[in-house]
């Protein structure tokens, strides 16, 4: 199997996560609930983990990362904590349903929300921002890339936009944590919401939310802590705050595996090796008459992401024609990112999602591409 769908999740990771997972099980106690040495192997791990997290994102305090079991959980954790009745919120058409729901739910309590468009290559309509802003506006919250398009946003740009107004600004980085530098910072993210199991390669079940400090969002959940066993509420103190009960430590030791093996091999080349692998199947396959490729790739930035269709053929008969004929594994249909398909006319076809990785050969691409003109001539 050709494993083009790295923008769900990834599938080829370095085998030291695997290695540390195994490690893990054999050798890690429940962090926090003992002192013995098996709890304790447990702390560390988890510990370690926080650490080179908040060097990954540009924090000074390994204590503001909370771990979650992937960035659903996480961005549920901050709109709700965050925001609710007669409060005003700024999104974007670019999101993926773990921002949207949450949203849509706080707005059924009496949130009011506002959400900027994009243009016709699906990039959002920055010139739009400053006029949704209204007197109780108290957040922008936006994903870094588009898991549809590979669009680039740029949050630079919004978060200073947003620190300039006292705006809170939280950021999906599912597509782009582990490839697009990330500092929270400089970037003026107050909340940056991540998975494990995507481009940082980690296991599924492994996710966080990095909180800048001083900003306090409630619990979530609350239960079992290690800590003040005796008190009625939840302990206060991050991480805690936001860790109820037993984390994931064996995933979490995985994706610290994960995490050295992205510091080692860089996030520049790690992006530099994706762009090329993404740029090379765009080119060979955006001149083919039959397919129409969706996005902005006249960005510099992109996330390694292709979005298509072979003339009016449903994505998902083409996805299963890919794998089955070919051994390529890619995503069809929405994509749960419903208001991206609305503003570029693809509701009722989806689009055929072509996603790489680190991992992908050349090989690979071209045999993708091969595949993509056999079907565009048999098909339409």
């Amino acid at each position: 199997m050709i494993y083009l769908d790295s923008a769900a999740t990834s599938y080829h990771k370095p085998k030291q996560v695997a290695e540390a997972v195994y490690e893990a099980m054999l050798h890690m106690g429940n962090s926090g609930r003992s002192g013995h040495e098996i709890s304790l192997t447990s702390s560390r791990t988890i510990f370690g983990a926080r650490k080179k997290l908040a060097a990954l994102f540009g924090m000074d305090d390994p204590a503001q990362v909370a771990f979650t079991s992937n960035s659903t959980q996480s961005l549920n954790i901050a709109i709700s904590g965050l925001f609710g009745k007669g409060d005003h919120v700024i999104t974007t058409a670019m999101e993926h349903n773990s921002v949207l729901r949450p949203l849509y739910r706080e707005e059924t309590e009496g949130m009011e929300l506002t959400v900027i468009p994009c243009d016709e290559k699906g990039t959002v309509r920055y010139d739009m921002l400053e006029e949704a802003v209204r007197p109780n506006t108290k957040g922008i919250v936006c994903t870094h890339a588009s898991n549809l398009t590979g669009n680039v946003v740029d949050i630079r740009r919004i978060g200073r936009f947003c620190r300039e107004r006292g705006i809170l600004f939280v950021v999906d980085a599912s597509q782009t944590a582990g490839v697009f530098p990330l500092d929270m910072e400089e970037m003026c993210i107050d909340v940056l919401c991540f998975t494990g199991h995507k481009s940082l390669l980690g296991p599924q079940g492994t996710g966080g939310l990095c909180v800048r400090k001083g900003l306090e969002i409630p619990s979530f959940c609350v239960g079992g802590s290690g800590v003040q066993s005796y008190s009625r509420t939840h302990p206060s103190q991050m991480p805690t705050r936001l860790e109820a009960g037993t984390l994931n430590g064996h995933g979490i030791a995985g994706l610290s595996a994960s995490l050295d093996w992205i510091q080692e091999t860089g996030l520049a080349a790690i992006r530099k090796r994706e762009q090329q692998r993404m740029r090379r199947f765009y080119e060979g396959v955006c001149e083919i008459p039959q397919v129409k490729v969706y996005g902005d790739f006249t960005a510099a930035e992109r996330a390694p992401i292709v979005a298509l269709n072979i003339g009016e053929n449903p994505s998902e008969e083409v996805c299963d024609a890919l794998a089955v004929r070919y051994g390529i594994a890619t995503r069809g249909g929405a994509h749960c990112a419903p208001l991206m398909h609305e503003q570029l006319g693809t509701v009722s076809q989806g689009a055929v999602r072509f996603s790489f990785c680190y991992f992908t050969t050349e090989e690979e691409v071209e045999k993708a591409i091969q595949a993509v003109k056999e079907i565009a001539e048999e098909w339409t």
